[in-house]
């Protein structure tokens, strides 16, 4: 098998950052070089995934301060509106149950 640093594909900075030219879909030398393809995706996948994350557990108190401050202004406006309904609750125990009337059982 190929190493990577032997391959004409990889190319590495003078820093020593390794960067892959090859494409999984034209240019592929052995399959051992998919299997690291695929491993590099993967862990570029669970970086970005753990850095979303971080980025959530930063926000997290904002949006927690955020939701109560809401459900505050919410119960607010529920509690000046409460009158309204006072009304219409009144109206429905003055009209009897809701609903259609019952039938009687005579013929």
């Amino acid at each position: 098998m190929i190493q990577c640093k032997d391959c004409e594909y990889c190319e590495t900075s003078p820093r020593g950052k390794v960067e892959f030219k090859c494409n999984p879909f034209t240019n592929i030398k052995e399959p051992e070089c998919l299997l690291k393809h695929q491993l590099m995706r993967l862990d570029m996948m669970t970086r970005a995934y753990m850095a979303t994350i971080a980025e959530y557990r930063k926000i997290a108190p904002i949006q927690e301060k955020l939701y109560r401050h809401m459900s505050r202004e919410v119960d607010e406006m529920d509690e000046a509106d409460k009158w309204k309904r006072a009304d219409e609750d009144e109206h429905e125990d003055d009209d009897g149950p809701a609903g259609p009337p019952m039938l009687e059982d005579q013929l």
